[in-house]
């Protein structure tokens, strides 16, 4: 199984994440052309040499028409307050208070600033759509900033639909977010597992004043994810860092069992004393088989919603993210036939889960545990058939490798083609299909259920 491991013993930023990621890449100059062919508004990304505590490794440096955003000075007693990585996320802020802009560092004396203009999540969400993107590297990418602005919402107590995020900070974030997306894509990663994260301690000087380390939009997104202060003082995990961990690790704990390929090592902007401030990364070959990863079940029941508003429930759920929805058969009090409704999700989505459940069933509570399930690998590849382009569903390996055609396209093509289900089947799983020779596979991608 292709397996990437993250070392986060110094933390995580999008920035060190994607260099190390780029390490891994069998053409960083090709990547680097595409990633800057993207389109982002006067964005330049180029993969600079840099050496941590006497290792040798990459610094992605972004530059936002021609600048590259500048690490805070060190404040308060030489205390290391300033993020010790390149910034890759100018914190989003609360638009509306003034005095309560989150955790925007401040920058050098003489920092040339660009106007202050600020921009929403569905701004950031307009910006990815206008991107040349694979639909899953897009749908990564709006995953990212969607947890991003729900924990600055929670954390300002506002609808991440308020959280504004000043310009540069934005596309200097959208460029390591894009970039780490791709890259996952690309290196047909299918199991991401991580160490820990150690977030540092002390405290960080930000735009209005000092805040404890870990930030408070960095605390939430790593509510739940193994942590740990570490021996370095000052801001080793940023929330950009944060999201995307959370986004696309599912394994926390010691290395798994693998076969490594290759090494990445990703470097910050900051030396630390006797610590090499660098992200390290392995890419290679685990066990096949099934991994394990806890979810969350949520369930309610009702006895007075209507079989079309249950359906809208359940649709509204699959929107949002969960990864199962379905009801079941219940009796209930006085004998009243009722619906059993039950919702499988991630960790990270569970209060916006049982939000929409209040939201759009009758019922007054919800009832929540902890679910371990075993998974078979996932991904999925689209071949050359007899019909033409059909993407195919692949699971597992060796005696549990499972192969099927996608039921939407086989059915778009049944309609166009005036023939039944039955034969599009055959005809895209025959000789020219799944296991036929001589038919390029096509780009895998991280299965997300």
């Amino acid at each position: 199984m292709r397996t990437l491991y993250i070392d986060c013993s110094m933390g995580a930023a999008g920035d060190m994440l994607g260099a190390a990621l780029l390490e891994l890449h069998p053409d960083r100059e090709d990547f680097l052309r595409r990633l800057n062919g993207l389109g982002l508004p006067g964005v330049a990304v180029t993969a600079v040499p840099a050496v941590r505590g006497g290792i040798a490794g990459t610094h992605l440096s972004v530059r936002i028409r021609g600048e590259e955003e500048a690490p805070a000075p060190e404040e308060h007693g030489g205390h290391a307050h300033a993020h010790g990585h390149h910034h890759d996320h100018e914190h989003p802020h609360d638009h509306d208070h003034h005095d309560d802009h989150g955790h925007e560092h401040d920058r050098h004396e003489g920092h040339d600033h660009h106007p202050h203009e600020h921009h929403t999540v569905g701004d950031i969400y307009a910006l990815l759509d206008t991107l040349p993107l694979e639909e899953p590297v897009r749908e990564d990418a709006r995953a990212v900033y969607r947890l991003l602005a729900e924990a600055e919402g929670a954390v300002h107590g506002r609808e991440m639909d308020q959280i504004h995020f000043h310009e540069v900070g934005t596309l200097d974030a959208v460029a390591d977010v894009v970039a780490v997306c791709m890259l996952l894509h690309e290196l047909k990663v299918e199991r991401v597992a991580a160490s820990p994260v150690h977030v540092g301690y002390g405290q960080v000087r930000c735009a209005h004043g000092l805040l404890p380390v870990p930030a408070p939009a960095t605390a939430r997104l790593l509510t739940g994810i193994p942590v740990a202060a570490g021996a370095v003082e000052g801001e080793l995990c940023t929330p950009t860092g944060a999201a995307l961990l959370r986004r696309f690790v599912r394994e926390w704990g010691p290395m798994p069992p693998m076969t490594v390929e290759r090494w990445g090592f990703g470097m910050g902007t900051k030396e630390f004393p006797g610590a090499a401030n660098c992200l390290r990364m392995a890419l290679g070959e685990s066990e096949a088989g099934a991994a394990r990863e806890t979810l969350w079940e949520l369930r309610c029941e009702m006895d007075d919603m209507t079989g079309e508003d249950l359906a809208f429930a359940a649709e509204e759920l699959l929107a949002a993210g969960a990864l199962d929805v379905y009801t079941t058969a219940a009796g209930m009090k006085k004998g009243r036939a009722g619906q059993l409704l039950t919702c499988l999700c991630r960790r990270e989505d569970r209060e916006r889960m049982e939000a929409l459940l209040l939201r759009h069933t009758t019922t007054l509570g919800v009832r929540s545990c902890p679910m371990e399930r075993r998974i078979l690998p996932r991904r999925t590849e689209v071949r050359q058939t007899a019909l033409g382009p059909v993407s195919f569903k692949v699971s597992g390996e060796g005696e549990l490798r499972r192969e099927k055609a996608e039921y939407e396209e086989l059915a778009a093509l049944c309609r166009a083609r005036g023939i039944s289900m039955a034969e599009a089947r055959k005809l895209a799983e025959g000789p020219a299909g799944p296991a036929g020779a001589g038919f390029p596979a096509g780009d895998g991608e991280i299965e997300k259920k």
